[in-house]
């Protein structure tokens, strides 16, 4: 081969490769280290004040992290107030009235514009605080790689669309999470932040009074458990008050309870328990089940990647002056 077409194929690999670097740098760990370096520091502050304050805070606030990142992408547009003539991501019914957490936000970005005016997006912030709300319930911590821009849009119609519901199989989990680049190994992954938090009862209830034609209660949910959730659901009751804990031995505490309250037959949406019912869904439960330290760092790498989802950076989007409001 000739040395001019040695050096045409060097320059279009070097080309190929920036353009991989570039993708991959859009968003980088300490991006705000100059423009704003107390940022993450101010957000972890808040996210502590609220633990202490409301313990459940923690799960609210990773939950919605994956409820902005699955609609639209990390764009910050679950927090946006609807309008009269829109009804926005946090009013569709996946989000309202169990999505919380908003005040946290709110307080962190005030705090920001009066120090960084207009520098700290409001989708970043939602990163995070997720990121926080692990560390300080005891999961591993992170670096969150940061730049996101905040998007202008925010539809209910959307948030429909795109959040798996409590009630899907392992075959729609695994499909839902492809859609947005996610492996079916990382879907099992994720599912474990159900280690904490709480359920609203009416999200889960046909398991226990109502399950199909055959049979009122599920067969594969554990007769000992379902009758302390009756208890604590009555039938009929449609209360948004009333919610019991996704992993009741440990709800305030990022550990393996969750998977192992899954291979028990406790798992408490469909969507956890079918995770039992593929060979390789099941194996990953079991091995997570078993080590903790394992399912922490790969808990911690699978949201970090979930975290890069549809981004927006550069010139599209735009920093919040009030995450609540496009400006």
């Amino acid at each position: 081969m000739s040395s001019e077409k040695i050096t045409c194929v060097c320059v279009a690999f070097f080309l190929v490769f920036c353009g991989f670097v570039q993708v991959e740098a859009q968003l980088q760990v300490g991006f705000y280290s100059i423009s704003c370096p107390l940022a993450e520091l101010i957000v972890k502050n808040e996210v502590s004040s609220a633990f202490i304050s409301d313990s459940g805070m923690a799960a609210g606030l990773v939950r919605m992290h994956f409820h902005d990142c699955f609609v639209r992408g990390c764009d910050g547009s679950v927090l946006i107030d609807s309008t009269p003539s829109n009804k926005a991501e946090k009013d569709a019914p996946a989000n309202n009235p169990s999505l919380r957490g908003f005040e946290v936000i709110d307080n962190a970005k005030t705090r920001l514009e009066a120090l960084c005016p207009g520098t700290v997006s409001c989708a970043d912030i939602i990163a995070f605080a997720a990121r926080d709300s692990i560390e300080i319930t005891g999961g591993l911590g992170y670096d969150v790689p940061a730049g996101r821009k905040d998007g202008r849009v925010s539809l209910s119609s959307e948030a429909s669309a795109n959040l798996p519901p409590p009630s899907f199989n392992v075959n729609q989990l695994t499909q839902s999470f492809a859609r947005k680049g996610l492996s079916q190994e990382e879907m099992v992954t994720l599912s474990g932040a159900h280690t904490i938090g709480r359920a609203h009862c009416t999200s889960f209830s046909n398991r226990l009074f109502n399950f199909n034609t055959t049979s009122g209660q599920d067969p594969t949910l554990d007769p000992l458990y379902a009758s302390q959730l009756k208890q604590q659901c009555p039938q009929g009751s449609s209360s948004p008050n009333l919610v019991v804990p996704m992993n009741p031995s440990s709800p305030t505490v990022t550990d393996v309870g969750y998977y192992v309250d899954v291979t028990a037959n406790r798992g408490l949406f469909v969507s956890d328990q079918t995770l039992l019912t593929n060979p390789s869904t099941a194996n990953q439960v079991n091995e997570n089940a078993m080590n903790p330290t394992l399912w922490r760092r790969k808990f911690a790498d699978a949201m970090v990647k979930m975290g890069q989802i549809g981004v927006l950076t550069g010139s599209a989007g735009e920093i919040r002056l009030n995450c609540r409001k496009i400006n």
